[in-house]
């Protein structure tokens, strides 16, 4: 009775699934017969999409490169986080076949990366995440990302997928992901090479992160081989210190995460080193603003959108690199380069009010973590308003080499910190104005100390005498308008008399 029972509820299954897949049969024959594919397409990704949402047991992340106009730094972590797992990882824990591996010019490490598509699977806290890249492609035109400077795939969007058991999406959000990211400006240190970036003028309109192009920066300069007074050194080095160590300070009192540097002095004084030396410090990109090459402030502004944190914006020789107009002056400008017909610019030059406004102003506020350097050999040529704290905060004057740089140079490039030439060279470096650079020019002129300091003593005697000279005739210079005075007086005096001569003349003949 029992068998019978169950063979006819067997029967009755049967009977309904073959019913169902009859049903679903002729279903799809009506919608493949007289629906259009698109309808046919999207009702079908439904279907799936609901199917495998309500039974699946996985859950994916989606993290995307950009988010807006801002980098993602969720993305920039697991990128990096990625390609250091992809080294340390056996292959029975990844699944990967292919894999990237690159070497930057200026480092000795080999990084390595998963190629897109490619699925590695990471353990932590015993729970097993799937990572893969994916990449799809877009309208190039229609691509818009500010802060990726050096990406060459400028038409390709990237993210990663990260998929796990539903019921680990506490440890996902609240540990994994954190952990990740924490882990973040650790391996930019270890990875990061540091790019010099310049102003590309014809890519100034548009998108902003085609206005850079970067080369790397393989300059050798530290605070250890920069020749200049060791206490002023040092104070610039802890300026720096606390400048990073104080972003909820400047939140907190309302300031741009940023600080300004004037670098004054003679050419050849090492301002130049100086700005790398703190690029290696600091582990900062360098963007080189050319101000000589920007034709209205529009161009100023869509560059410095186009800068990234963590960086230094150096405008070299700013008393000389544009016409900087005041204020008062500007109110009154305008002008029209022809660049876009039918349109009105209101000024055809960079101006003062603009490279405010870029180093002080709402444009400012752009990036976070930011150092702007000036530098200028003429530090009284430029605008009281360009000099004050909030946009210069800080006013290094690079002076003359002194007797405290000579030892520093004689110890980098001939590897002596003590000889007999030495109390002479000190001597005659107090007594002249040489720059370091011309020093360093003279010790290279020779392998060996001896040879090399006794022909920096015979330039430094030279130039002593040079400059001398220069001063007798400076000295006779402003003598000699001071003779041609007296004369010119005395060509006066004359004229007035023979003047008042001849008006006396003339009022006797009038009498007669």
């Amino acid at each position: 009775m029992a068998s019978s029972t169950t063979m006819m509820t067997a029967k009755s299954v049967l009977s309904t699934v073959g019913s169902a897949a009859a049903a679903v049969m002729v279903a799809r024959s009506v919608v493949n017969d007289f629906l259009p594919y698109e309808v046919r397409d999207y009702l079908f990704f439904s279907i799936h999409s609901i199917f495998s949402r309500r039974f699946s047991s996985e859950i994916t992340m989606i993290i995307e490169e950009f988010d807006g106009l801002e980098c993602n730094q969720i993305f920039e972590a697991v990128e990096l986080f990625i390609g250091a797992r992809t080294k340390t990882m056996s292959t029975s824990s990844a699944s990967a076949t292919r894999l990237k591996v690159r070497k930057p010019e200026s480092g000795d490490k080999i990084l390595v990366n998963v190629d897109r598509d490619e699925e590695i699977v990471d353990e932590f806290e015993g729970v097993k995440f799937r990572w893969m890249l994916h990449c799809h492609t877009i309208e190039s035109n229609n691509f818009y990302h500010p802060r990726d400077m050096n990406s060459t795939l400028r038409s390709e969007v990237k993210s990663f997928h990260l998929t796990f058991h539903k019921k680990f999406k506490a440890i996902a959000m609240e540990k994994y992901i954190p952990h990740i990211v924490k882990q973040m400006e650790f391996l930019k240190l270890e990875t990061k090479t540091i790019k010099l970036f310049t102003v590309d003028p014809n890519n100034l309109y548009g998108n902003p992160a085609n206005a850079w192009t970067p080369v790397t920066l393989n300059h050798p300069a530290t605070f250890d081989t920069v020749v200049m007074d060791t206490e002023l050194k040092q104070m610039i080095i802890d300026d720096l210190e606390r400048f990073l160590k104080r972003k909820e300070y400047y939140r907190h009192v309302g300031k741009v995460w940023k600080r300004g540097y004037l670098l004054y002095g003679p050419p050849g004084t090492g301002k130049s080193s100086l700005i790398a030396a703190m690029a290696n410090y600091l582990n900062f990109d360098v963007y080189d603003l050319a101000l000589s090459g920007m034709r209205v402030d529009s161009e100023l502004r869509n560059a410095l959108v186009g800068t990234a944190n963590k960086s230094i914006v150096v405008v070299e020789d700013i008393d000389c690199s544009i016409e900087l107009n005041n204020r008062e002056n500007e109110e009154g400008s305008s002008g029209f380069r022809g660049r876009f017909p039918g349109r009105q610019q209101h000024q055809d030059k960079v101006t003062l009010s603009g490279l405010l406004n870029f180093i002080d102003g709402l444009w400012s506020s752009c990036g976070d973590e930011r150092i702007i350097i000036f530098t200028t050999n003429h530090k009284e040529k430029l605008d009281p308003a360009l000099l004050r704290p909030g946009r210069m905060d800080m006013h290094i004057h690079m002076s003359y080499c002194t007797p405290c740089g000579f030892k520093l140079l004689a110890n980098n490039y001939l590897g002596v910190k003590h000889h007999e030439l030495f109390t002479d060279i000190e001597r005659l470096v107090g007594e002249t104005n040489v720059t370091p650079a011309e020093v360093a020019e003279q010790l290279m002129k020779h392998d060996k100390p001896d040879p090399a300091l006794r022909g920096l003593v015979e330039f430094l005697q030279l130039k002593k005498v040079d400059e001398a000279k220069a001063e007798a005739k400076r000295l006779e210079d402003e003598s000699k308008p001071k003779e041609n005075d007296n004369k010119n007086d005395d060509v006066n005096d004359v004229n007035e008399a023979n003047g008042k001569e001849s008006i006396e003349k003339q009022n006797v003949n009038n009498e007669i």
